[in-house]
């Protein structure tokens, strides 16, 4: 919890530049991540149940407009 409390202090101490820089490096690698976890969970078959329920949903035409 140190490291946390150091970082924190360190981020407290940055520029306004600063900060959007880091803030857009951070949801960048976020997002980087969460393609990562939904690939994973592709490949896994663990987003299958998706698969189905829209097939099922097509076979009874009950497929919503976007």
């Amino acid at each position: 919890m140190a490291k946390v409390k150091e970082i924190q202090a360190a981020i407290q101490s940055l520029s306004s530049d600063e900060f959007n820089d880091l803030k857009k490096w951070i949801i960048e690698l976020d997002w980087e991540q969460w393609d990562q976890e939904i690939e994973a969970d592709s490949l896994s078959g663990k987003l299958d149940f998706l698969i189905e329920e829209a097939l099922t949903e097509k076979a009874r035409n009950k497929l919503q407009e976007l």
